[in-house]
């Protein structure tokens, strides 16, 4: 038997779905593993910040239709890439443990730290989230956008003469780049995207043939985590046009949400906790999301 995997065609990405691969032979020695690289709108589209191209499902829709079409069987994203909704007929499959949620800086001219960054230090980051979050810790910085691939971003970044770079610690790991990392950003200073550093395996609802082969990869906490971030992130209807950032901490049947919604401008970024118990995951992420957009209209007014 042979099944067909979709994904995009960056190294990480590669190294991805090459991982989730080698999980499954483990497992399934009799199936043979075909991957399919298929270029998305993202990929091809990289003169433009991400909020100026809008659309949803930049890194995903081309990988869907195919998987939709039947000439792939199963597709490997970063989970944070993935739309609040998936299109009818798709569904995410068992999510295998998550890697480190954190975003990292990579820093130029041996700083070590944000501190250790001189006043009007410049920051490459494409991200809203990222960008209005170290400016509440820094204003004086000067955030410069910047995207691409891990390798792209830490060439531009020289190139630019940036002072440093904003990415994720899961891409950073998964790629065996540990070494660039100059320091870690903690999530109660920097609120990760929803799901950042969960990947994303999606399968087609009626397929259940290729749904069962991927039971052994279930992690437990990781999908409660996810349950809850990405009920916040429907909830909130959260694209790359406002900063979103959500981390679910689990401790046993508790779990504590953490979340940040604000405007396009970062003129009014709200940060809310939400804690309750494993079974409610979903449900507190509702909860939070309309507690968010009932505070943030009533602001408005």
């Amino acid at each position: 038997m042979k099944k067909i995997v979709g994904t995009r065609g960056s190294k990480l990405a590669l190294t991805q779905t090459q991982w989730v691969i080698c999980e499954l032979e483990k497992h399934h020695p009799d199936i043979i593993f075909e991957i399919q690289v298929i270029k998305t709108k993202g990929d091809i589209i990289q003169d433009r910040p991400l909020d100026k191209i809008g659309e949803k499902g930049l890194f995903t829709k081309e990988i869907e239709e195919k998987l939709l079409s039947k000439e792939i069987d199963l597709a490997v994203h970063s989970m944070k890439d993935m739309p609040s909704s998936l299109p009818e007929g798709l569904k995410f499959s068992y999510v295998p443990k998550r890697e480190d949620a954190r975003d990292i800086l990579v820093l130029n001219k041996g700083y070590q730290s944000l501190e250790d960054l001189p006043q009007g230090a410049r920051i490459g980051t494409g991200s809203k989230r990222r960008r209005y979050q170290l400016l509440k810790h820094r204003p004086d910085l000067c955030i410069e956008p910047i995207r691409g691939n891990v390798d792209t971003r830490i060439r531009k970044m020289k190139e630019e003469a940036l002072d440093g770079i904003v990415l994720a610690a899961a891409g950073l790991h998964r790629l065996g780049l540990n070494e660039v990392i100059s320091c870690y950003l903690p999530v109660d200073m920097l609120l990760p995207s929803p799901a950042q550093g969960a990947l994303a395996i999606e399968v087609r609802k009626d397929d259940q043939e290729t749904e069962q082969l991927l039971e052994p990869l279930h992690d437990l906490v990781t999908e409660v985590q996810i349950k809850a971030e990405r009920a916040f992130l429907h909830a909130i209807n959260g694209g790359c046009h406002m900063p979103v950032g959500a981390y679910c901490s689990v401790h046993e049947e508790t779990i504590m949400l953490h979340a940040l919604y604000g405007d396009g401008e970062g003129k009014k970024l709200l940060f809310m906790s939400e804690e309750g118990t494993v079974s409610q995951a979903e449900e507190i992420g509702r909860t939070l999301a309309n507690k968010m957009l009932k505070e943030f209209k009533g602001d408005e007014r």
